[in-house]
């Protein structure tokens, strides 16, 4: 068995010179921004938001092993930083994920260090049942298990707009580049309440397209719907019925609401009995 304190070894670094941080954080506002999330988007946020402590965790260590977990719950190493002295965050910093102001708490000087980048992205750590201890030493009482080292850190593949089928707290999990197409285009959609098996069609344009629709359902639970307010909170079954090309000589997105009408005709989502919309 390998494990991690065995890969540091290799590169001739002290294990007990160095902090395991597995960041697994849910205070997003919407549940739309994860450690994950800021990792594979790419655009300094990740570092910026382990560097904000409101405690001095990462005293006594020279270096930080920093893991996060994935949307399947796994442990994903993600690099190795030097620990710097920290400062004070400046006034009016925000954290990227909880969104709330940091002015005045710990500021680590992290800085991201190559030793370790070839497993960045592949390796899979067994963190153990203590997922509470956020920030561990990794001498000989912590020593974790690699799970096993991925061929590469490719995302998985978007499976497709016909395809597509998750559920509304999975959405925030879902890799940055599938965000990144749901938010471009319009076209209707299908709720499903995993209960009663009551179904919603609805409409998504505009700025954000799916995505920026969905995230509405994930930060409110109904989306604004009144029989969907009626009836117990759920975690909907999320399809995309059509894509719908954005028609800049139709200002009025007749052609989106005339196939949102179709659609509520074929699976009688306006009927009481069967489904949840209200017109």
């Amino acid at each position: 068995m390998i494990t991690f304190n065995d890969i540091l070894q290799r590169e001739g670094i002290d294990a007990d010179q160095v902090k395991l941080v597995r960041h697994q954080d849910h205070r997003g506002t919407h549940r739309s921004t994860t450690p994950y999330q800021l990792w594979t988007a790419r655009d300094g946020r990740f570092d910026q938001y382990q560097s904000i402590q409101g405690r001095l965790v990462f005293e006594d260590a020279r270096y930080l092993a920093a893991f996060v977990a994935t949307p399947n719950n796994e442990t994903l190493f993600v690099g190795l930083y030097s620990i710097g002295r920290p400062t004070k965050a400046p006034a009016g910093m925000i954290d990227p994920v909880g969104g709330h102001d940091v002015t005045g708490l710990n500021l680590y000087n992290l800085k991201r260090v190559d030793t370790l980048d070839e497993y960045a992205g592949r390796l899979v750590i067994d963190w153990g049942k203590g997922f509470r201890a956020w920030v561990q030493n990794a001498g000989t009482t912590n020593n974790k298990a690699v799970r096993y080292i991925r061929e590469s850190e490719a995302p998985r593949p978007f499976p497709g707009f016909a395809d597509f089928a998750m559920q509304l707290d999975e959405l925030p999990t879902i890799p940055y580049s599938w965000k990144e197409k749901l938010a471009l285009v319009s076209g209707i959609y299908l709720l499903i309440h995993p209960e009663s098996g009551k179904q919603y069609v609805g409409a998504a344009y505009g700025v954000g397209g799916f995505w920026a629709r969905w995230m509405n359902y994930v930060a409110t639970g109904h989306g604004g719907n009144v029989r969907m307010q009626e009836i117990s909170p759920a975690n909907y079954h999320v399809r995309i019925l059509e894509v719908v090309s954005a028609d800049l000589t139709d200002p009025g997105n007749e052609m989106l609401l005339a196939a949102e009408a179709r659609w509520k005709r074929k699976l009688l989502s306006r009927d009481s009995q069967f489904g949840l919309n209200a017109n």
